[in-house]
């Protein structure tokens, strides 16, 4: 059994963002940093509207808070107003050290989940994820891989057989790993085509950036197109550099 994976969720806790169905039941393993935040004109200070605006914030929170652990997760929350939600949500992932952000979007509980998989970097960080999410659970994991054209049969097997093998050194049940490979060369377009058959997706930060799944650009991209769950798994600083 792993140790609980540590994930940002974040809501914009005054704009009518909560924790939709589903969501509980996929970070029941989880440690969740739950962070409200609400973005603030660049007119306004962030201690007018802290004042103004903290205790109807910090009611909503409770009750997610309250949802999430009822569910099983371990929670920490985070209320922040300011003027740069992109900047609010890295500096929080950074000091938490977040493994990963889930968009939360709404699901059924789940129960097939897809994990978008390429190369070899920070595949290691997506198969803790996984594992630490899903290794005590009967949800079924699927590595999904968009083939390049300089890839054999052979180099691909091994990658997902690799894959694989990390997320069963961790916890998961060799059996409960399935995977699938698809040659469309439009790799974000395939993904999310292929991500409407499950209840959420896992993919590394790089594909898109973790601020394009948050904020929503570009808009013909994997956000706008799978409504589910999207859990960004962040690459380490020695990757981002």
């Amino acid at each position: 059994m792993t140790d609980r994976p540590c994930i940002l969720v974040p809501i914009r806790v005054l704009d009518g963002e909560s924790i939709p169905d589903g969501v509980p039941e996929l970070l029941a393993n989880a440690y969740v940093v739950l962070l409200g935040y609400h973005v603030v004109p660049d007119q306004t200070a962030t201690g007018q509207a802290k004042m103004q605006f903290e205790e109807r914030a910090n009611a909503r929170l409770d009750k997610y808070e309250s949802i999430l652990r009822d569910a099983g997760a371990t929670v920490e929350r985070r209320l922040v107003f300011t003027h740069d939600g992109q900047k609010t949500l890295d500096r929080i992932s950074d000091e938490h050290d977040c493994l990963a952000v889930l968009v939360p979007n709404g699901t059924r509980p789940p129960e097939e989940v897809l994990v978008a998989v390429r190369g070899t970097a920070g595949v290691s960080r997506i198969a803790e994820a996984v594992a630490g999410l899903f290794s005590s659970t009967d949800v079924a994991v699927t590595l999904y891989h968009v083939t390049e054209t300089n890839e054999t049969d052979d180099d691909i097997e091994t990658f997902l057989n690799g894959v694989r093998d990390r997320m069963t050194e961790l916890g998961m049940d060799a059996s409960a790993v399935d995977t699938r490979t698809d040659t469309e060369q439009k790799r974000l377009g395939a993904i999310a085509t292929a991500a409407e058959e499950y209840d959420a997706l896992v993919m590394g930060e790089s594909d898109p950036s973790l601020t394009t799944f948050v904020f929503g650009m570009p808009a013909e991209q994997i956000a706008d197109r799978f409504h589910g769950p999207v859990f960004v798994v962040q690459r380490e600083a020695s990757e981002s550099s």
